[in-house]
């Protein structure tokens, strides 16, 4: 029996420097969510998504409401 609702916390992110992204691999499909530096192009992991609710719950937790583009 459970007393307590846990919280949702949303994180954030530096909306100036960084973009949401999800990092595909050609040859096995892997997908990866994270952010990448709009200035230097380097990629910060955050997530494995594996299907499309990891991907809602990755844009759940960082309040991104607009389309995630893909980088290979």
């Amino acid at each position: 029996m459970k007393l307590f609702k846990n919280k949702e916390i949303t994180k954030t992110y530096d909306r100036e420097t960084m973009k949401p992204v999800l990092k595909c691999s050609i040859c096995t499909g892997e997908q990866v969510a994270g952010f990448q530096n709009i200035h230097t192009g380097k990629f910060e992991d955050v997530m494995l998504v594996r299907n499309e609710n990891d991907l809602k719950s990755f844009k759940k937790q960082y309040g991104i409401e607009e389309e995630i583009t893909k980088i290979y």
